[in-house]
C-alpha cells in the first residue's frame, strides 16, 4: 500500500533497524517470549494449571482467557486493521514471527493472551509480590517481542495488553460474585455462550474491506483473517458448557497427592495434544466454513473442563482400595 508517516509506522522501523543491527542478539530470546504468548501455548498451560495446580485458579484463568479470545475477537473484526507490511512496504518483519501473525493486526492476540495469563495473574494480591512482578515483567516482554519483531504497531500490543487485564479483573469480580451466588452460574453460562455466539454471527455477517495491490490482487482475505474470531467464540462456549457440567456432575480436585499430580500432568498434556492436533484437524475437515473452527476450538476447552476430568476422576476413584 506504500509509504506510511505515521509515527506508529516511524517506531517499528526503528525497531526494525535496532533488530537487524545491534539487536540481533536479542532476536532469540524475543522469539521465546513470542511463543510463550501463543494461544497454543497459553492454553495448555492453562490447563496444567486446572489439572494439577488449583483448580480454582485454573477456572479464572480459564474463564477470563476465553472471554479475551472472544473480545480481541470482535475488536479485529471491527477494527479490520490491517498487518504493518502491508500498510508500510518497508517494514520487513521477522520471518518467523510471521508464521503466528494471524488475522487482522488490531489488537495483538499475543499481548491479550499475556495480559491474561501473566497479566491475570500479576493482579491476584494473595499471590507473593515477587511472582506477581515476574508475571507482571513477563507479558510486558511478550508484548513489547512483537513489536521488536516487526508484527505489531504499539497501538496494537498496548490495548491488547490492556484489555486482556482488564478482562481478568472484570474476570476476577466476577467469580466473586459467582461466590455469593452460586445459583446465578447458569445465568453467566447462557450469557458467556450467547454473547460469543452473537461475536462469530457478527464475524460471520459483516463487510470487510477490500484492497488490491499493484497486480490487481486481494491484498487481505476479510474472511481468513475472522477465523481468530470463530476460534475465540468456540474456546468461549466450550469452556462454559464444561465449567457446569463439571460442576455439576463431576467435581474433581487438585487437592491431590504429588505423584496423581504429576501423572495427571503426563497423561493430560500427551492426551491433549492428541485431541488438538489429530480429531480437531478434522472436524476442521468435516465441518466448513466459520463452523469448522468454532466446532474444534469448543472441543479443545471442552476436553480440557469436562472431559479430561471425567475420565481422571473414573480412573482415580477405580485406584482406589475397595
Amino acid at each position: 500500500m506504500g509509504e506510511v508517516k505515521g509515527l506508529d509506522i516511524k517506531i517499528l522501523l526503528a525497531w526494525q533497524e535496532f533488530r537487524n543491527g545491534a539487536g540481533s542478539c536479542l532476536v532469540p530470546f524475543m522469539m521465546k517470549m513470542s511463543f510463550i504468548g501463543e494461544m497454543s501455548t497459553v492454553l495448555i498451560f492453562i490447563a496444567i494449571i486446572y489439572w494439577c495446580v488449583s483448580k480454582e485458579y485454573g477456572r479464572y484463568f480459564l474463564m477470563g482467557w476465553t472471554g479475551c479470545r472472544v473480545v480481541n475477537g470482535l475488536l479485529k473484526v471491527t477494527a479490520c486493521a490491517y498487518r504493518p507490511w502491508i500498510r508500510d512496504a518497508r517494514i520487513i518483519p521477522h520471518t518467523e514471527a510471521m508464521e503466528t501473525a494471524t488475522g487482522y493486526s488490531f489488537p495483538s492476540g499475543h499481548s491479550t493472551n499475556a495480559g491474561a495469563l501473566y497479566g491475570g495473574g500479576a493482579i491476584r494480591r494473595e499471590l507473593p509480590g515477587i511472582l506477581r512482578i515476574t508475571l507482571g515483567l513477563t507479558a510486558v516482554l511478550i508484548a513489547v517481542s512483537r513489536n521488536f519483531l516487526g508484527v505489531h504497531t504499539p497501538q496494537d500490543i498496548w490495548i491488547g495488553l490492556g484489555a486482556g487485564v482488564l478482562v481478568m479483573w472484570l474476570t476476577m469480580k466476577l467469580l466473586a460474585w459467582l461466590e455469593k451466588h452460586p445459583e446465578k452460574d447458569m445465568l453467566v453460562m447462557f450469557l458467556g455462550i450467547g454473547f460469543s455466539a452473537a461475536v462469530a454471527a457478527y464475524a460471520a455477517c459483516k463487510s470487510y474491506p477490500v484492497d488490491y495491490d499493484e497486480a490487481g490482487n486481494i491484498l487481505v482475505d476479510g474472511a481468513k483473517m475472522a477465523r481468530d474470531t470463530y476460534k475465540g467464540a468456540g474456546w468461549c462456549i466450550g469452556f462454559m458448557t464444561g465449567w457446569i457440567l463439571e460442576k455439576r456432575y463431576i467435581g474433581f480436585s487438585t487437592d491431590v497427592p504429588v505423584v496423581t499430580r504429576a501423572t495427571r500432568l503426563v497423561t493430560g498434556v500427551m492426551s491433549y495434544y492428541a485431541v488438538s492436533l489429530i480429531f480437531t484437524n478434522l472436524v476442521k475437515e468435516w465441518i466448513p466454513g466459520p463452523g469448522g473452527p468454532l466446532a474444534a476450538c469448543f472441543i479443545q476447552t471442552f476436553y480440557i473442563t469436562f472431559v479430561f476430568p471425567w475420565l481422571i476422576k473414573r480412573c482415580e476413584n477405580a485406584c482406589v482400595p475397595a
